[in-house]
């Protein structure tokens, strides 16, 4: 394959086109890079559910892999994670049925597909290259806190990196996990647990956190972060009587806490750059609280930091090389130009607009390639576009506004200078003007748009302001509860004709 230099650094030159994959759990994903020319190009990377239309898919699908494909032949496959050592922890958890099936091992569920895995990657160190090997921390080195539910048996890392370097400090094992409790108060909460906790984070700001003290009594001790018991198959009816918000409210308050103190650990060493990945980073309120703890002054979380992130994540780990981090617009392209007229016209005589255009998002959150729009200054605005996703009335939508004017409306967190990907929520200076992105805390979760991150989206807000004054729109994904997001024409069709949503792209 030859040699490269870099940095005064004699490198091996890797094979070249790698196809990465996180399957067999929930979120199943693939990713494409290319390190031909030393750093990894991202391809293509995806979620299943968005060919499959099974919300959260576990599993991979002919149209994901015949997409794939199109980016192929490929020089080597990783997975994200190593299902020996999973396994062992499923059988040391009683899941005896998981750990003894043959079925439930990534290359027999490949195999239908002609994929042979050549490489895994342990669970947590594909999330912590997820995170570092897309970051701008290249030069200047980063401190790495992962937390998510579980991996094979680590639920809590701290790494440290430099360059092409990562190593790791501390890990927490399973059963004492964050994302496991917080998993189990989803489902206490009449949630679907790795699933809906992001519905559980919207309700706890309608709640009192009157139980917050009860559950550091019956589950958690929180200076060193550890479980009293395992909370692996839930909470039962514990507290029946209580009031589902207030728990929610208790939990998040918990769950803020003890991630202070993680954050607490991962700045002893010394960094003032963090890279925070794992499930658990998607909790965009405690980022919020823990942005203003003033440990870093930088901070960094790919807009995929869960499982599905991984699939890019494993390639990078196993290769250990920076990725060419430009955006997240890395799925499904639908061709043409950004819309912006006619999504304008259809803004003002109808409110509301979806907008299917260009790549698809890799992660969980539209952000303006497969987005649901909609004017956030009508008192009945919010009920409305709930009422279209047929989600709970108390479900908060998210404001994308133009980067330079968002200090202007909104107060964002001590170490956040901007926020593309909605990873924080921060408080609205002006919210009685904009009451359909505001929540009942009087916070939004804010996303800021610079034209290089999508020059088509940009230049909608840049007009949408110039035309009505408001520097806002209402963004949200473009589905409806419990269904994927729209990820092609014949989906953007599907839904114009059955919710009567003009979609346009």
């Amino acid at each position: 394959m030859g040699e490269i230099q870099g940095q005064g650094e004699r490198m091996v030159q890797y094979k070249m086109r790698i196809l990465g994959i996180n399957c067999m759990n929930h979120d199943a994903a693939m990713a494409v890079v290319d390190y031909s020319s030393g750093t990894g190009e991202i391809l293509w990377a995806a979620h299943s559910e968005r060919y499959s239309k099974v919300k959260n898919d576990h599993y991979l699908n002919q149209k994901i892999v015949d997409e794939a494909n199109t980016f192929g032949p490929f020089d080597k496959v990783v997975y994200y994670e190593k299902p020996l050592l999973k396994k062992m922890r499923q059988f040391y958890a009683g899941q005896y049925g998981l750990a003894m099936s043959y079925t439930e091992m990534p290359q027999w569920h490949l195999d239908h597909f002609g994929i042979k895995i050549d490489e895994y990657v342990k669970h947590h160190d594909s999330h912590a290259a997820a995170g570092y090997f897309t970051s701008p921390f290249r030069d200047t080195g980063a401190t790495i806190l992962t937390v998510d539910a579980i991996g094979e048996w680590d639920t809590v890392s701290i790494s440290t990196a430099n360059k092409n370097h990562i190593e790791r400090k501390e890990t927490i094992q399973y059963p004492h996990s964050i994302g496991i409790l917080y998993s189990a108060f989803t489902h206490r909460c009449g949630l679907k647990p790795a699933e809906e906790e992001y519905i559980l984070m919207g309700m706890a700001a309608y709640g009192t956190p009157k139980y917050k003290q009860k559950i550091y009594d019956d589950f958690v001790y929180q200076t060193p972060f550890r479980l009293k018991k395992n909370l692996h198959r839930g909470l039962s009816d514990w507290e029946p009587n209580a009031d589902v918000m207030d728990i929610a409210a208790s939990i998040q308050a918990v769950t803020e806490e003890c991630l202070a103190e993680l954050w607490h650990r991962a700045s002893k060493y010394g960094s003032r750059n963090l890279v925070y990945a794992g499930g658990v980073a998607l909790n965009c309120a405690a980022n919020r609280v823990l942005a203003n703890m003033g440990l870093f002054d930088n901070i960094w979380i790919i807009p995929n930091p869960g499982d599905a992130g991984s699939s890019l994540g494993c390639i990078a780990a196993h290769h250990k090389r920076h990725l060419k981090w430009e955006h997240p617009f890395l799925g499904h392209n639908i061709d043409g130009e950004y819309p912006v007229d006619a999504l304008i016209k259809e803004l003002k005589e109808n409110k509301m607009v979806g907008v299917a255009s260009g790549r698809a998002e890799f992660g969980p959150r539209a952000l303006g390639n497969r987005s649901l729009l909609a004017d956030p200054r009508g008192e009945d605005i919010k009920d409305l576009v709930n009422s279209i996703k047929k989600r709970q009335k108390f479900r908060p939508f998210a404001p994308a506004i133009l980067e330079e004017d968002v200090n202007e409306y909104f107060t964002l967190p001590t170490a956040v200078q901007n926020t593309p990907y909605m990873q924080f929520t921060a408080a609205c200076t002006h919210g009685k003007d904009f009451p359909a992105i505001i929540h009942h805390d009087h916070t939004s979760r804010v996303q800021t748009v610079r034209k290089t991150d999508n020059p088509g989206f940009h230049a909608l807000l840049t007009e949408w302001k110039k035309q009505t004054g408001c520097p806002i729109l209402l963004n949200t994904s473009l589905n409806i509860k419990g269904q994927p997001i729209v990820n092609d024409r014949e989906d953007s069709k599907a839904f114009t004709n059955k919710y009567g949503v003009k979609v346009l792209g």
